[in-house]
This record gives structure tokens, C-alpha cells and sequence, in this order.
């Protein structure tokens, strides 16, 4: 009996395998079901495709709890992305928090001895507000650690792995390189105050040369301090020719010594089959990143799907005079490519197409003749039809027709590659978007307006209505200033007039509308005019066509200005 078992047991599990070895299950029906990657999601398979990648390197896992002590995060609030974070009491009183990241958890344990190199990997959940729905949200990272004794050859396979893991991904992919060292370097050889590096390397960040000027006279720069600053914005493109443009700029030994780490990554990073750019406006937060930082992306993505960089100052708060370089894919960012291709896309040629949010409305109707005046027209006249979008294949042009408040969503969302805006939408939406140009058209102000014969009264919060509570919020925050929001959506200046509020903020563009109804402008704190903004990987794949665009545009700007 128990040998006749014994073989139809094996008998049973030798029918349970495919003809290559692998385990198959039974469906209802006799159905033979096969195990394939290509069954699961982008996310899953990438997964699997990491972890090969990241243990055949050498590292091992890393797993860690889903909570941590909130007095970690408390202590090191510089370095996370935002200082919201889910909290909670355990049962023994202890305040435990979701983590919003590994690296600080990983810093803060790995702890290497002098002269140890630890290499780990990981696949972790985040909890970190999202934007959007205003909530939290649940991120999947992927993501390495080098942790110890980093020098050369450490930092060159960190960066080749990131390399290696966009190749894994994706057929289509770009991988950014910078240098904190380089940019700290010149803000010192140019003494810009510490006080203004901050908002000099969002500028930068932002590629936004014209308040990078101005940001950089707000400081003290002279007219040449304020050039030289601004010359970073060009340094951007192939490896080896913007390498050579960076250290040509180089003023000090700081700076030359980012320039010199990325030229030893030149002869590792040429062998990637992907495309490598050196892009010195890639800047990552001051107190986080101090050396190398880069940035990867795929195609058919709007977004960065990989981030990292040397993070030397955090990992010495917990083991001093240890390194750390590391980098996170972020996972779900994958589950856009198993989505159907958008009904425009099915339909487009084999031409490289620029996708438009175009503002509906006198600002739309302004900026499409600018455009269609240097070679962007459409044949068909989009203000005599119902269509929402209109193109022009022969020219590389699609126009997508969008309500003004929506032309930042639109574009920071990769669903139009750039778009027009204005600078109090663009500022109110806080959108992550390159601002590549002022075109100066639709020009007004930001201001805050009251009754004739209002007197602030410091002992109480300022009742203030407005529809740009963001922009409100900040700029009060910045005086010091407690308020009280109203957001209303029209007729802002109704509020003051019936005692609904103290002030309004407001655009106003010849205050008419203040002074028929009594009222007048006590500060103006910001200009406002239309801004050509672009998704930031978009600009990866096609900047190619965009700085042709923009190239025509400043130009045209520059003939209709100089013929005023």
C-alpha cells in the first residue's frame, strides 16, 4: 500500500511540471496554468529584476519594521522630504511613527566599523503626504545603500547601478548627473550670503534664469557675480561636452574637485546603453545630499523614477567619519506603463510631437499667434471648432485646449510636454515643472487690497479673502502674520465691502475694479506674467525640440519688444 502511494504521489508531482521544470497548477477544466513574469505587473516584475540586479552586485537585504520611533524623525526633520508624518502611542506609551523613509532607518542602524563597506539593498513601503488628495499615500521603493568606507570605486558602482537599474526598466531611459560640491563651490568663490543659497538652488532646480537674476541682485551679487550664476543654467547636455563647459567655470578647489569625480565616472557610465546627461541645475536638498546627485527616468513616464545621491552629513550624525551613497526606484510610478495609450497618441506620426497646454481665453489667443508666427501653426482654426485638441503633424505641434488653472496639472502630470501659465497659477498649484522663460505677456500683480480707510489691528489675525490661499499663506507666513483665510472662487473684492473680511489678496492689473468699489492696494509683493513652463522628463527625451521652440520664441519676444 505505501509503495503504491509513493508512487502516485511522484507520479502526480512529475505531471504538476512544465516540459521546462517549472511547477504549473490545475485550473477547474483540466487547464494547465503556467507561472510567467509576464503575468504580473510592471512594479512585480521589477521587483525580481532589481533584486537579481542588486544581490549579483554584492548586497544583501536590508528588511526593517514598518514603525519607528517618531524622535528619529523629530531629530533629523532637515532631512526628510516633509515634516508630516503619521504618528501613534504603542501599547507601552513609546510615540511610533509610519516610516516616511528607509534611508534615515538604515543610517541610523547599519553603523559600519572604521574602514567597513556595508552594501545593502531593499524593497520597502513609505507613508508620505500626498499633494493631491491630501492624505497620505503608500509608496513602494526599491533602493541600494553603500554605506562606510566610499571612495571611488564604491561611488562609480553606485552610480552604474542606478544606471544599470533604469536599463532593467525600460528601452528608452535617462540618467542625470550633478555635482552639490560643484554649485557649494561657486556660491562660496561668489560669496553669496547662506541665507540666499537655498532659494538660488530652487531657482536653479527650476531652470528659471529670469528670477534667478533677480534672486541673485535680491542678494548683493554684482551684474558679473549675477552672469556667472546664471551661466550654470547652460550647463546641461551631453557628458563629456558640459563637463567640459563646468570646468572651464570652475573658480576654487572645491569646485574642482566635483569636477574631477565626474570625470572618473565618464569611462564607467560610457558603457550604459541609455543616455547619460550632466545637468549641474540638478540640485538635491542642501542638508541632505553633499556630494554626486542624480536622477533617472524612463520614456512614457512625467516623472523621476529614480533618486540618489552621496548623503555623507546625515550618515555621520549616527557614524562619524563614515560615507553613504544610495538611491530609491520608486516602484508604483511603474503601473503607468500597463496603462492603454491615450486616443491622441494612437493617432500620431512618426514625428517627435510637442504637446501644448494651451490657456483657453485672451492669453491662449495671444500666445498660439506668437507661436503660430514662428512656425507652429495648425491648419485648422481651433476658435472655429469644438475640438479640444488641434496639431499640425508637419510642423511637431499638438494643442490641447484647457481652462488656465489647469495648464500646470496638465503639464507637471506628463500629459502635455509644456504649456503656457501664469506666474499666480504656477505659484499657487507649487506644480514641479522646469519655468524655462518669461515671455512677459499678461502682465499684472500680486497684491493685497482693503477699504480706504483700513488700519491693520496687530492684536488680532487679519481676516483675509482670497482664491489663492497658498499664495496668502506664505506670504503673511513670511511677515509673521497670523490670519484667517476665506477662499472664495469670484468677486474677491465683495468680501471687504460687506465685512466678510479685512483684506484680499488679488491679481490686479490697473486697480479700476479696486477704486470703483472703494478700495486700494496696500502692497504689491509679487509680478505676475505668463511663464513657458515643461514637465521635467519630457525635457529628458525631447529637449531637443523645446530649446528649438524656445530658442524661435525668445527671439520673437526680443524683435516685439525692441519695436515698441
Amino acid at each position: 500500500m505505501r509503495g503504491g502511494r509513493r508512487a502516485r504521489i511522484e507520479e502526480r508531482k512529475s505531471a504538476g511540471k512544465s516540459r521546462c521544470g517549472k511547477r504549473t497548477c490545475k485550473k477547474q477544466g483540466g487547464t494547465d496554468m503556467k507561472f510567467s513574469l509576464e503575468s504580473l505587473q510592471p512594479k512585480e516584475r521589477a521587483s525580481f529584476a532589481l533584486r537579481a540586479l542588486y544581490e549579483a552586485a554584492g548586497c544583501r537585504k536590508y528588511h526593517m519594521g514598518r514603525f519607528e520611533e517618531y524622535g528619529l524623525y523629530q531629530e533629523n526633520r532637515s532631512f526628510l522630504s516633509s515634516e508630516q508624518v503619521i504618528t501613534f502611542t504603542d501599547l507601552d506609551g513609546r510615540l511610533l511613527a509610519l516610516k516616511p523613509d528607509v534611508t534615515l532607518s538604515i543610517a541610523k542602524t547599519a553603523q559600519p566599523a572604521p574602514g567597513e563597506t556595508l552594501r545593502y539593498y531593499y524593497h520597502e513601503n513609505v507613508y508620505r503626504p500626498s499633494a493631491e488628495s491630501h492624505t497620505f499615500k503608500e509608496i513602494s521603493q526599491m533602493g541600494l545603500e553603500v554605506l562606510g568606507k566610499v571612495g571611488e570605486a564604491e561611488v562609480q558602482q553606485a552610480v552604474c547601478l542606478a544606471a544599470q537599474s533604469l536599463g532593467q526598466l525600460g528601452a528608452e531611459w535617462v540618467l542625470e548627473v550633478s555635482h552639490m560640491g560643484y554649485l557649494f563651490g561657486l556660491f562660496d568663490a561668489l560669496e553669496v550670503p547662506a541665507a540666499a543659497r537655498a532659494a538660488l538652488l530652487e531657482k536653479l532646480r527650476e531652470k528659471n534664469a529670469h528670477e534667478l537674476r533677480s534672486g541673485a541682485k535680491a542678494a548683493g551679487l554684482d551684474e558679473t557675480a549675477a552672469d556667472t550664476l546664471c551661466s550654470v543654467l547652460s550647463l546641461s547636455g551631453g557628458y563629456g561636452e558640459t563637463l567640459a563647459k563646468a570646468e572651464a567655470l570652475c573658480r576654487n578647489d572645491a569646485m574642482q574637485a566635483a569636477v574631477a569625480e565626474l570625470k572618473a565616472l565618464a569611462g564607467p557610465l560610457a558603457w550604459m546603453e541609455g543616455t547619460i546627461r550632466l545637468d549641474m541645475t540638478l540640485a538635491g536638498e542642501m542638508e541632505y545630499y553633499n556630494g554626486l546627485v542624480f536622477q533617472g527616468y524612463l520614456k512614457a513616464l512625467p516623472r523621476p523614477l529614480l533618486k540618489g545621491g552621496r548623503y555623507d552629513l546625515l550618515m555621520q550624525k549616527f557614524t562619524p567619519g563614515a560615507g553613504a551613497i544610495g538611491f530609491a526606484v520608486y516602484l508604483d510610478e511603474l503601473d503607468r506603463l500597463s496603462a492603454p495609450l491615450p486616443p491622441v497618441q494612437k493617432n500620431s506620426t512618426d514625428r517627435v510631437m510637442l504637446n501644448v497646454a494651451l490657456p483657453k481665453g485672451r492669453l491662449g489667443d495671444k500666445v498660439y499667434n506668437l507661436l503660430a508666427g514662428i512656425g507652429y501653426g495648425c491648419p485648422e482654426d481651433y476658435n472655429t471648432t469644438r475640438k479640444l485638441v488641434v496639431e499640425n503633424p508637419e510642423a511637431g505641434i499638438r494643442y490641447f485646449l484647457v481652462k488656465p488653472s489647469d495648464v500646470a496639472i496638465y503639464v507637471e502630470h506628463g500629459a502635455a510636454d509644456v504649456g503656457i501659465v501664469g506666474k499666480d497659477i504656477l505659484t499657487e498649484a507649487s506644480a514641479d515643472v522646469y519655468e524655462l522663460l518669461d515671455t512677459g505677456l499678461g502682465k499684472c500683480r500680486m497684491c493685497v487690497a482693503a477699504p480706504a480707510d483700513y488700519k491693520d489691528d496687530p492684536s488680532r489675525p487679519v481676516r483675509v479673502a482670497t482664491k489663492f490661499v497658498n499664495i496668502a499663506k506664505s506670504y503673511y507666513a513670511s511677515m509673521g502674520r497670523d490670519i484667517d483665510i476665506i477662499k472664495l472662487n469670484g468677486s474677491i473684492e465683495l468680501a471687504p465691502i460687506l465685512g466678510l473680511s479685512d483684506v484680499i489678496v488679488d491679481i490686479v492689473e490697473t486697480g479700476t475694479t479696486l477704486r470703483e468699489n472703494g478700495l486700494k492696494v496696500v502692497t504689491e509683493f509679487m509680478p505676475i506674467s505668463a511663464r513657458f513652463i515643461a514637465n521635467k522628463a519630457s525635457y529628458q527625451f525631447k529637449h531637443k525640440e523645446m530649446d528649438t521652440m524656445l530658442e524661435k520664441l525668445r527671439a520673437e519676444l526680443q524683435k516685439k519688444e525692441e519695436a515698441k
